[in-house]
């Protein structure tokens, strides 16, 4: 008998009194559902999270009552309803402002990928075995009691994650669960990572090429910033997946560093610097993963930051910091910092690279005094005016941004004539 079977009963804690539960517009919905022999709970992340202390941002709801009555009971309690996924049993309800999924109890009849034919049920444990790791089955009603019909809490409380039931069947029924077995395992995981999840990756890992780069780019910044980001990103290396993802070998000993390095600075963490840092090695890499990934251009103006013209990859003396600092942007500055520390292999607490880090919050860049109309009213025109910019505001750093704007202008009056 596995280790976890003994203790895979263990009773879950009440919720009653959470916060969460008690909100008005949360009662709203469960008052508007209570009807007849209708049931509802909370199911998933809410419960999982409020078990472990966590804090609960969002509530999906699952119930008996099938779709088309739940809309029929929203609009009788003026809840507004919108029928987000009704042909596969979801109902958005909005009351007072928050959206609840809700969702009718369902089982699988045939799965097609991520796409599944549903049959709708009545059935609490039925539903249960339909999701994909036993930590997220896990119910609770409007008095906080929890329903655990898989054993999920033990799970839980352990730090695993399981697959429900056989796992090549769960990932075959949505790819996506390969990554999200990594997240989780990587968020809520204490101990070693699932064997029968890790074999069962990694056979069905040519399902991920069937997945949207919006999916997987998805889950790997979730990865990238999870508590334990480096175990995840190291066992997705480990086991042959990492490369296949990011189409190239990655420096996991830079990311170890760098993830050692915000946490040392108590830094929030950033997905497109850890990836940076992770994967990118010249200046290509940078626009083929924010394609591969569907990175935003706010993401990839990170990315660009790891490549061969990004700049200096030793610590910047202070005059040198300073005109990252101007050129970059505050926005920008802490993490070409950070990458270029991590790529260094400075310890997590060198007082040099962190009093570069911190720049920012004793000097702040000013503004270039002048403007292209500013040449053009001394007589010059077209590409002129930006060569003349360009030498003036390089000057102007070189002599530590000290010139005012009346003295560039003398300087300007002299370099047109």
């Amino acid at each position: 008998m596995p280790e976890h079977e003994s203790d895979r009963r263990q009773a879950p804690p009440s919720l009653k009194g959470a916060d969460w539960l008690e909100r008005p517009e949360t009662q709203a919905v469960f008052d508007a559902l209570a009807v007849g022999e209708v049931e509802t709970r909370v199911v998933g992340g809410a419960v999982r999270n409020a078990l472990l202390g966590l804090p609960v941002t969002e509530m999906d709801l699952a119930t008996t009552a099938e779709p088309e009555h739940v809309m029929a009971l929203a609009r009788h309690a003026k809840l507004k309803a919108i029928p987000t996924g009704i042909d596969h049993g979801t109902v958005t309800l909005i009351a007072d402002g928050t959206s609840f999924e809700v969702t009718t109890l369902r089982r699988d009849v045939e799965t097609f990928g991520r796409h599944a034919q549903v049959a709708f049920t009545t059935d609490w444990e039925e539903d249960a075995r339909r999701r994909d790791f036993t930590l997220n089955a896990l119910y609770a009603d409007r008095d906080g009691t929890v329903f655990d019909p898989l054993g999920g809490y033990a799970d839980l409380a352990q730090g695993r994650v399981r697959f429900i039931g056989d796992a090549e069947e769960r990932i075959k029924e949505d790819y996506l669960r390969i990554l999200r077995f990594f997240r989780f395992s990587a968020y809520y995981g204490t101990g070693e990572f699932d064997e029968a999840g890790l074999r069962a990756s990694v056979r069905l890992l040519a399902g991920l090429e069937q997945l949207s780069a919006e999916r997987v780019g998805g889950e790997m910044r979730r990865i990238l910033v999870a508590p334990r980001a480096l175990d995840g990103i190291a066992a997705l290396f480990d086991y042959g997946l990492l490369t296949d993802v990011l189409g190239g070998v990655p420096r996991l000993d830079d990311f170890g560093r760098l993830v050692a390095i915000e946490e040392t600075a108590c830094l929030g963490d950033n997905p497109a610097r850890r990836l940076a840092v992770l994967a990118v090695f010249i200046d290509e890499d940078a626009p083929r993963l924010a394609a591969r990934l569907r990175l935003s251009n706010a993401e990839q103006s990170v990315l660009v930051l790891g490549g061969e013209r990004s700049g200096d990859t030793g610590l910047p003396e202070e005059t040198r910091a300073k005109e990252l600092l101007y050129r970059l942007g505050e926005g920008i500055y802490p993490s070409f910092v950070l990458i270029a520390w991590a790529r260094a292999g400075a310890p997590p607490d060198d007082a040099g690279w962190g009093a570069a880090l911190a720049l920012p919050q004793r000097w702040q860049a000013p503004a270039f005094p002048l403007r292209g109309t500013d040449i053009a009213d001394l007589g010059r025109s077209g590409p002129e005016i930006g060569e003349a910019l360009r030498r003036l505001e390089r000057d102007w750093i070189g002599g530590g941004f000290a010139e005012d704007r009346e003295q560039l202008l003398v300087r300007a009056t002299a370099l047109v004539s």
